[in-house]
């Protein structure tokens, strides 16, 4: 039996308070950074293959059904608005299509068709990256479309929390992290979910590190999109310039449209 699919170890969850349930939720979510450490030579390799290909004008897609889908589909959603990155560079898609991401779409990830069918509007090239999602490793929509991928000269990758998983087969680099049986037995939205979620937030964030859109430890291409995030980049202007007049810096952001613009445009005149 798959491991996701195993037993809980704990029984009469019903029976348990409300601290009792808790609590052993915690202790349980506490093996998902264990087991997501073990992958990590493997995301390393995911991510250098990913930062080369980039670099020569290729994304990333992300495939996956439910949970994986959905997981999937945030993680690139939240590139552009993080470090100004074009839209189309990170891409989610989830099996059943936009649909899917509120409600479950009968049989949409039964398909091994489907999931390759879905990345052809984006005109795939041999320098983007295929990275399935699946916690269970058996879903035929992740599984058809690296397939597909990798006979065609794409670099493939998978995120699945089941050794030996059929998906692992297909990829070129299998990222396993064994977080075994869920608290509530098979509802893998929570430990192999959250793994996942760790798993994606490292590849997309030492991706857009190594890509250059960090200076320092400062998101400075994030898109000016509301007041908290204009006073971010107002405060990392006036920690860059040691300028101390909050309102000029903020003018000078605003002008400029990035906190990377701002600090070079400053720079530049006072060198000036």
């Amino acid at each position: 039996m798959r491991v996701t699919e195993q037993s809980s170890h704990y029984t009469n969850l019903e029976q348990m308070s409300t601290r009792e349930l808790l609590e052993n939720m915690n202790r349980e979510d506490h093996k998902v950074p264990i087991a997501v450490e073990s992958c990590i030579p493997n995301i390393e390799r995911l991510v250098e293959g990913i930062v080369e290909r980039m670099k020569k004008g290729g994304r990333v897609f992300y495939l996956g059904a439910g949970t994986s889908g959905r997981l999937g589909i945030l993680d690139a959603s939240e590139i552009p608005p993080t470090y100004g990155a074009p839209l189309d560079l990170f891409i989610g898609l989830i099996a059943g299509g936009d649909k899917a991401i509120r409600f479950a779409v009968e049989a949409a990830e039964d398909s091994f068709k489907a999931g390759w069918d879905d990345m052809q509007p984006y005109g795939v090239t041999v320098n983007d990256v295929v990275i399935g999602i699946a916690a269970s490793g058996t879903t035929p929509y992740v599984i058809g479309a690296i397939r597909e991928a990798r006979s065609r000269g794409l670099l493939t990758a998978c995120i699945t929390c089941n050794p030996g998983a059929p998906v692992s087969e297909e990829a070129e680099i299998p990222i396993v992290a064994v977080v075994g049986p869920e608290f509530v037995t098979g509802s893998t939205r929570m430990k192999a979910g959250t793994a996942q979620k760790l798993i994606l937030n490292m590849i997309s964030t030492s991706v857009m590190i190594r890509m250059g859109h960090v200076k320092g430890n400062k998101m400075v291409d994030m898109q000016l999109s509301n007041a908290k995030l204009v006073d971010r980049g107002t405060r990392m202007i006036m920690d860059e310039t040691k300028i101390d007049n909050y309102e000029f810096a903020q003018s000078l952001l605003l002008k400029h449209g990035s906190v990377r613009k701002a600090v070079d445009a400053y720079l530049a005149s006072k060198q000036g």
